[in-house]
């Protein structure tokens, strides 16, 4: 088991990707067709997170033109270039399936206003220090 498990931990991510159910992302995705290659950005929330270790999931769901889109992307997978978050949601589900059932407006989810501050000032105190 153990040299399982040190296998699976070289093919973990190096940079932490701190992700929430409810928060709003844009995940670039490399996508190949025939022999090029290039990057495509998924937007939306965050329904679901799964698993975890090198088998952690989690699932983006948008609207497009009026239809639900539901994507999976895995956490550690190298076709997953970076995910950005846009917006942070405050929300009092671990999975928010009941989106799905949902339509315009009422698919909205609140603003983590207090978490959107700390990570700006997390990020304001990182560029104080490199300069």
């Amino acid at each position: 088991m153990d040299k399982i498990k040190a296998i699976e931990n070289e093919q973990l991510r190096k940079d932490e990707l701190v992700l929430n159910v409810g928060d709003t992302v844009k995940v670039y995705n490399k996508i190949k067709e025939g022999n090029k290659e290039r990057t495509q950005v998924f937007e939306g929330t965050i329904i679901k997170k799964q698993r975890g270790g090198s088998n952690e999931t989690f699932t983006v769901r948008r609207v497009a033109y009026g239809t639900g889109v539901e994507k999976t992307f895995p956490v550690h997978s190298p076709r997953v270039e970076k995910v950005e978050v846009v917006r942070r949601g405050k929300v009092r589900r671990a999975k928010l399936y009941y989106l799905r059932d949902r339509v315009g407006k009422a698919t909205r989810v609140k603003e983590d206003i207090v978490a959107m501050n700390a990570a700006a000032s997390k990020n304001s105190e990182e560029t104080t220090t490199e300069e």
